[in-house]
């Protein structure tokens, strides 16, 4: 992975500490890294187990595990639970910990989602709705209930930053349970940052186009939705139409090419920023086709 050019001192994050969800692996550990290599401690949570419902596989425990090596590699400190952002006593439990050892809360990401199986909205499983709304929206909503106070304690203000997806400014259909999801989380982000943007917290959103991790990669039954015409696609089918999607003519991004939108959010560089919707997505939901 690639270490961002914008170094601690630089970007304003030497010392201070960021809780991460969906730190396991992709772009929640992408996240931690980045914001890592930039000078702050982590605090950060994944299930790292599957979902039932889900037709490829999350997180693991080991990929956990990993991810704190490699953030202790940094230099900076790091508190990672294995938990589930539908859990808001657990994501509650979890911070208070976080900030008793590491002393205080600057930057939040809510990172943490799953990427449901393409279907006509009538044919959506109700175990898979209800996944999707527990882990993207409600999971994002405990995530910023829980950060909320230990912000606002903290006198500093504060950077808070929700992953979306290009797909809900695109209204990608087939997938309207994600897109139902990822569409509500940038209304919260939005109505949050006028409730606090008086004590200099900023809320804001990224929406990344396609990334090149397990949600996409290992997501068989979702590459349907760009081959229909196969029975049994594979990634290396779907390329094509990925990089179509694109006017800059890459199939996907990389993790760490989002992580460096985060380290600019969170960082002092961004301190005037609130209430944007920000895509890094090659151009994708600008494109005229």
């Amino acid at each position: 992975m690639a270490t961002p050019t914008t170094n601690g001192r630089e970007a304003g994050l030497h010392g201070k500490v960021a809780f991460i969800t969906g730190i396991a692996r992709g772009q929640g550990r992408a996240h931690a890294l980045a914001l890592a290599q930039a000078g702050a401690d982590i605090i950060g949570i994944d299930r790292a187990a599957d979902v039932a419902s889900m037709g490829y596989p999350l997180g693991t425990e080991a990929e956990l595990a990993e991810t704190v090596g490699l953030v202790e590699a940094t230099g900076r400190r790091i508190i990672a639970r294995k938990g589930d952002v539908r859990d808001r006593k657990g994501v509650e439990e979890l911070l208070a910990e976080g900030v008793a050892e590491l002393g205080r809360l600057d930057v939040v990401v809510a990172s943490a989602a799953i990427s449901p199986p393409a279907h006509r909205l009538w044919k959506i499983p109700t175990e898979q709705w209800d996944d999707v709304i527990g882990t993207n929206l409600t999971g994002v909503f405990h995530t910023l209930a829980a950060s909320m106070p230990h912000l606002l304690a903290g006198r500093r203000g504060g950077s808070i930053i929700v992953i979306s997806s290009g797909a809900a400014m695109n209204n990608v259909p087939n997938l309207s349970d994600y897109v139902t999801t990822k569409t509500g989380v940038i209304g919260m982000a939005k109505s949050l940052a006028n409730e606090v943007a008086h004590k200099q917290i900023r809320v804001n959103v990224i929406a990344p186009g396609t990334v090149n991790t397990p949600m996409v990669t290992t997501n068989e039954p979702q590459f349907r939705l760009f081959r229909p015409d196969l029975a049994n696609p594979r990634l290396e089918d779907c390329a094509d139409g990925f990089t179509r999607m694109n006017p800059m003519g890459r199939p996907w991004l990389e993790p760490d090419e989002i992580s460096r939108a985060v380290v600019f959010l969170a960082s002092d560089d961004a301190r005037w920023i609130t209430g944007v919707v920000l895509p890094v997505d090659q151009g994708n939901v600008n494109r005229p086709f």
